[in-house]
């Protein structure tokens, strides 16, 4: 595999201040509750790094944000065009209204119909497609007849530069890390994360996680190859951690960068949902408990003892669909913990 080039520090540094006018510097909270330490090593110190905070609630205004940045003032004022099932549309709505320009997103049928209409809030039209294919193809078209600039929802240069600024900030606001937890859909997220902290910080482990109803970042870890999702696929609840394929860029970040990468399943991320919402008090969509999910899981022993920071990346989901997966996750959390006594 071709080596992708790394987004160096000085970089990443002047990208964040060039960010800081616009975006939020999420909190870094640590988590301590009798019931977490039930299900994780008592030893084990927990930092949430709570993006689901960011401006549009999710960590993707960081990227659409640099991308937008990076357009040239005529480019800019021809708008932009995103494909998405929702949270890059969001992301981009926000980036497009903050900077006093129009968006064009395109979205598929199956899309949340909250982050349809949270787009429409923002001023973006909103334009739903058959399928994901369907999109890609109006979005290109719109690109080449508006010359609106298309915003990748995971690859490319300027959006994992973007991601890597949450990376450094989260280094300096929790100083003294083991590990990060990073969820991973096309690998945008991880990529940024990744490569700022083993820059940064070259003793601190990364870990992806990943739905098992889409582990096309595993397989193209694997293969070393860009992947595409199983036939008649994704098939998993995180729709933010579903596309349908994997790219170079990303790809090639995540697999210098990343010291492993894990999946979880629906049930999992369902879970943690439930405990990050009964122990935080915090709402999230199923991407964001992904990486609560991985402690609880297939990292709980190897990271036991650790001081460990999970990125909780996104809320942007319907108050139904919400309370579907809480009401769901909060009998597997019942059920995990009725040995131990009842839930404070």
């Amino acid at each position: 595999m071709t080596v992708i080039p790394a987004p160096d520090p000085e970089a990443i540094a002047e990208n964040a201040a060039r960010l800081s006018p616009y975006l939020r510097k999420t909190p870094v909270w640590l988590w301590k509750d009798e019931l977490l330490g039930r299900l994780v090593s008592p030893r084990t110190k927990v930092l949430l790094k709570l993006e689901l905070f960011q401006h549009a609630g999710t960590f993707k205004a960081r990227g659409a944000l640099t991308n937008l940045l990076s357009l040239p003032p005529e480019a800019l004022a021809r708008g932009v065009t995103a494909v998405s099932a929702g949270n890059h549309a969001v992301a981009v709505a926000w980036a497009a209204r903050t900077l006093h320009t129009s968006a064009r997103v395109v979205m598929p049928r199956s899309a949340d119909p909250f982050r349809v209409a949270r787009c429409r809030e923002l001023g973006a039209e909103a334009i739903l497609a058959r399928d994901v294919h369907e999109a890609f193809e109006t979005a290109k078209s719109i690109e080449q007849e508006e010359g609106r600039a298309l915003i990748h929802p995971f690859e490319g240069e300027m959006t994992i530069l973007g991601t890597a600024t949450l990376g450094a900030e989260l280094l300096r606001q929790a100083p003294k890390l083991d590990a990060v937890i990073v969820p991973v859909g096309g690998g945008g997220l991880a990529a940024g994360v990744a490569s700022a902290v083993k820059q940064l910080r070259p003793g601190v482990e990364v870990f992806g996680v990943e739905p098992e109803g889409n582990d096309v970042m595993k397989r193209s870890l694997a293969s070393g190859l860009p992947e595409r999702a199983a036939p008649g696929g994704p098939h998993t609840i995180a729709d933010s951690l579903s596309p349908p394929y994997t790219l170079p860029i990303s790809l090639g970040l995540c697999r210098r960068y990343l010291d492993d990468l894990v999946l979880v399943s629906d049930d999992a991320m369902r879970e943690a949902l439930a405990l990050l919402f009964r122990s935080a008090r915090l709402a999230v969509e199923p991407a964001g408990a992904a990486a609560t999910a991985a402690l609880l899981g297939p990292l709980r022993e190897r990271l036991a003892g650790k001081r460990v920071a999970l990125i909780v990346c996104g809320t942007i989901i319907a108050p139904e669909r919400y309370a579907t997966h809480l009401e769901a996750g909060t009998a597997l959390l019942e059920a995990r913990v009725a040995t131990a006594g009842s839930i404070p």
